[in-house]
């Protein structure tokens, strides 16, 4: 076996097994009883951490949707760092009657080290020891009423972290904003359904999510820093052997990019992130799979596994190879056939994934019939873009900058 045909060959297990994996997620989805957490009294201290620049615009939103929950306004303290702000956000949160610090360093910057600057502060007073746990939030989100009462039965039920379900505000904006709200209802419904039904861990998603104060002390606040410290934080989970749940009745709104080009920097900055938290992690995950027999190790190395990075090395051996006459050009042009064959299938099951969405959460997506057909249609347009912004990753330098929302 050739150092090229074994490349092929790694490309193909690992890819068919993501997407074996992926179908039986999505069938089992839609047969298998979603798990539900059982009523739990309402007792628990929460403390909601928020990071915010120059976000005066649409934090109100937030705090407003905070104070009208079901579970006991009094067991709920709102805490925000208006990180590197030039507007008015903190005196906006102020007025709220909320906990309010103020962060200016342009050296770090980026949600992880606003998060480390805040929970620090509450460690050093001695007041993060009167919660339970905490939950994180961006400025842009809204909160179905009944959120934190349904988080707190999955926290009761004897999760340390959990995660909830993702919608979105402005779905029906345009095509770049449809594209992300439907892969985040997607990765809801079809990943983190399936995974609390298969007893494994699911992905805690940037937002909308609740740690333990167990997990806050073990960390010493927080410590995640990459680009995307939600899933280095998830990682870091997972290695301690913590199973993250799934709160599907937990329902938070938050606001998506509307042009392509903030979509694009956003997404070069995840895609960057994942291939950061790959090189940190990947190593352990697999390790610990091997070890532990752990499942969750094993499907986060599956999501985590660097496809562009592989592919372009491909690329580049095969022409060298190629060119040095160790193969023939006939060989590496039916490869590409293949691949773009491949493309074609992914485009059209792309399309059908993003009707499949719609069909079975068609009450939780507020657009017209007319919207969602054109959303399908240009679904695989913003996924497929996702492999440029990939191979731009590996070279870029992505850095963390804040996305302006309209509320």
């Amino acid at each position: 076996m050739t150092l090229l045909t074994a490349l092929d060959v790694l490309l193909f297990i690992v890819g068919g097994a993501g997407m074996v994996y992926q179908g039986v997620c999505i069938v089992m989805s839609l047969f298998a009883k979603p798990v539900r957490f059982p009523e739990a009294p309402m007792t628990n201290h929460y403390a909601v951490l928020i990071s915010a620049r120059n976000e005066e615009n649409v934090i109100g939103n937030l705090i407003d949707s905070i104070r009208a929950q079901t579970y006991p306004s009094e067991l709920i303290d709102i805490w925000l760092v208006a990180d590197n702000c030039t507007d008015n956000t903190a005196e906006v949160v102020r007025a709220r009657g909320c906990h309010v610090l103020e962060r200016h360093n342009m050296e770090q910057v980026g949600k992880g080290y606003a998060l480390t600057y805040l929970l620090g502060h509450m460690l050093d007073t001695g007041v993060a020891d009167n919660y339970d746990a905490y939950f994180v939030f961006d400025a842009d989100n809204k909160l179905d009423k009944h959120y934190f009462e349904e988080m707190n039965k999955g926290f009761c039920a004897g999760f340390k972290i959990l995660t909830s379900y993702r919608n979105s505000v402005n779905l029906a904006d345009n095509w770049v904003s449809s594209g992300s709200a439907l892969w985040f209802i997607r990765e809801s419904r079809f990943l983190s359904n399936s995974r609390m039904i298969l007893g494994s861990s699911c992905h805690v998603g940037g937002t909308g999510f609740m740690f333990s104060r167990d997990v806050m002390k073990r960390n010493s606040g927080w410590k995640f820093h990459l680009l995307t410290e939600d899933l280095e934080f998830t990682m870091d989970s997972i290695l301690h052997g913590d199973r993250i749940g799934y709160c599907g009745n937990a329902i938070l709104y938050d606001e998506q990019p509307v042009t392509f080009a903030q979509s694009w920097r956003q997404r070069l900055r995840w895609s960057k992130g994942f291939l950061q938290v790959f090189r940190y992690y990947g190593p352990a995950l697999l390790k610990r799979a091997v070890r532990e027999r752990d499942f969750s190790c094993i499907d986060f190395t599956l999501m985590l596994c660097p496809f562009t990075v592989l592919g372009v090395a491909r690329i580049i051996m095969g022409v060298l190879f190629a060119a040095f006459g160790f193969v023939s050009w006939s060989s590496q042009w039916q490869s590409l056939v293949g691949w773009s064959n491949g493309i074609v299938t992914s485009v059209l099951g792309l399309m059908a994934l993003a009707a499949l969405t719609i069909i079975v959460e068609r009450d939780q997506i507020g657009a017209s019939n007319k919207e969602l057909l054109a959303y399908v249609l240009s679904f695989p347009i913003y996924m497929l873009s996702y492999v440029p912004i990939s191979f731009q990753a590996i070279f870029a330098k992505a850095q963390w900058k804040p996305i302006t929302h309209k509320g």
